[in-house]
C-alpha cells in the first residue's frame, strides 16, 4: 500500500468515526488539549466542529492525525486548513489558573469554554462532544463521551489537537525571546536536562508553574524568585 492510499484511508476513517458517533445528533464537537505534562506556560485546549465535508476538505487534510505524530511544520499546515475549514475555539488556561485549580482541572475547564464557545456558533444545533481521554468535562450541559486516544481515531479530536497543540508552541516561542535561558523554543517548557539547570541557576519566572518544581526548588524559595521576573 502507497503512502498516499494509507492517508486516505486514514483520513477516512477519522471522519468515520465521528459520523458513527454522531447518532441522531446534527454535528460532533471534538476537544483535546496540550500543554499538560511541561513546568512551565498556559495549558491550551481547543474544539472543533466539522459542519461538512468533501473529497476537497479531505485532501488538504490527507496527513491529519495525532498532533504528536507529525512534525512542527505539517501542524501548521494543517492549522491553516482547519481554522478557515472548520467551527472552532481555542482557550489558554493561566498558570496561575493552574497552580490555583490543578492541572487536570484546567485543562478540562478550558475544553468547556472551547465547547461551549463552538456551540454558541452552532446555534441551537444537537451536538455530540467527544472528549480525548477518559475524564468527561465538569459542568458541561451537552452531551459528551470520552474517547481514550481519541487524537488517533477522531476528525474532530485531531483537529483540536492541532489547533492547542500549535497555539502552544507558538506562545512558548514568543516566550523564548524574552526569557532565552531556559530553551523554551525546544523544550516548550517541558522539565529537560537543561530547562531544570536553567532553574538552579537562573531560578523561577512567573510562567513557572510553582507546583511543579517542588522537587527541583524549594517552595519558599520558588516563590520568592517568581517576583524576579
Amino acid at each position: 500500500m502507497t503512502i498516499l492510499q494509507k492517508q486516505k484511508n486514514k483520513i477516512t476513517e477519522l471522519f468515520s468515526f465521528d459520523e458513527e458517533n454522531k447518532n441522531d445528533t446534527d454535528y460532533v464537537i471534538g476537544t483535546d488539549e496540550a500543554g499538560r505534562g511541561p513546568g512551565a506556560g498556559p495549558v491550551f485546549a481547543a474544539a472543533v466542529c466539522f459542519k461538512s465535508h468533501d473529497k476537497e476538505l479531505f485532501e488538504k487534510l490527507a496527513i491529519l492525525n495525532d498532533s504528536k505524530q507529525l512534525s512542527e511544520k505539517h501542524r501548521e499546515e494543517l492549522y491553516e486548513v482547519i481554522v478557515n475549514s472548520a467551527v472552532y475555539h481555542i482557550q489558554a488556561g493561566t498558570v496561575e489558573e493552574i497552580d490555583k485549580n490543578n492541572i487536570l482541572n484546567t485543562s478540562l475547564n478550558c475544553m468547556k469554554i472551547s465547547c461551549e464557545e463552538v456551540q454558541k456558533q452552532l446555534g441551537n444545533k444537537k451536538t455530540l462532544t467527544l472528549v480525548d481521554g477518559n475524564k468527561l468535562i465538569k459542568k458541561y450541559t451537552n452531551p459528551q463521551k470520552t474517547v481514550v486516544k481519541g487524537d488517533s481515531k477522531s476528525a474532530a479530536i485531531a483537529a483540536a489537537s492541532i489547533l492547542a497543540k500549535v497555539s502552544r508552541d507558538r506562545f512558548m516561542n514568543k516566550l523564548a525571546k524574552d526569557f532565552p535561558q531556559y530553551g523554551w523554543e525546544q523544550n516548550k517548557g517541558y522539565l529537560t536536562a537543561r530547562h531544570i539547570e536553567a532553574i538552579k541557576q537562573y531560578g523561577a519566572t512567573k510562567w513557572h508553574r510553582k507546583k511543579f518544581l517542588r522537587n527541583i526548588i524549594p517552595q519558599k524559595e520558588t516563590e520568592k524568585q517568581l517576583g524576579l521576573f
